[in-house]
């Protein structure tokens, strides 16, 4: 519904996503900007915005961090729901979990690898009985052109 925590990318501004801008790999784009698949946002629409995973990219991976959530409780666990689109074997889009007490990120969820050139979406719930942040990682094994790893409309609920 409307409480939630809601990134269209439309315009830039997406409170729960701070580093949105930063040279993080990730860019925003839409499906007119000649930078190949997909070519429209989940919707349909060619000329909506959605992040991809940047061409140029230089390490193997790039990661797109949440701002910091409270702990959640029983009434109010942190749902967030979004839609993914992963091109190629070569390329994988996975979600992960870092806890405020561990410099560890858990992976808590992996694109199945199944559905490949098309919009996808999940909800992930997240339980966390101290603070955390939630990392969107495109992950590129070999540099080819025409492939791509997107997110569109990531939706935060009111327990995030």
């Amino acid at each position: 519904g409307s409480s939630w925590n809601y990134c269209d990318f439309e315009t830039n501004l997406c409170k729960v996503l701070p580093e949105f801008n930063l040279q993080s790999g990730w860019i925003r784009r839409n499906g007119r900007s000649g930078m190949g698949p997909p070519y429209s946002d989940h919707s349909g629409n060619e000329s909506a915005y959605f992040l991809s995973l940047s061409s140029e990219i230089q390490s193997s991976s790039a990661a797109l961090r949440t701002s910091i959530f409270l702990p959640t409780d029983e009434e109010h666990l942190c749902q967030i729901r979004f839609h993914y689109w992963v091109s190629q074997m070569s390329r994988t889009l996975m979600v992960g979990l870092q806890k405020f007490s561990e410099d560890t990120v858990t992976n808590i969820w992996q694109d199945p690898g199944q559905l490949r050139n098309q919009w996808n979406v999940n909800t992930i719930t997240i339980n966390s009985t101290e603070k955390f942040e939630v990392i969107f990682s495109g992950m590129v094994e070999t540099q080819r052109q025409g492939e791509s790893v997107a997110i569109d409309d990531i939706t935060f609920s009111e327990g995030c």
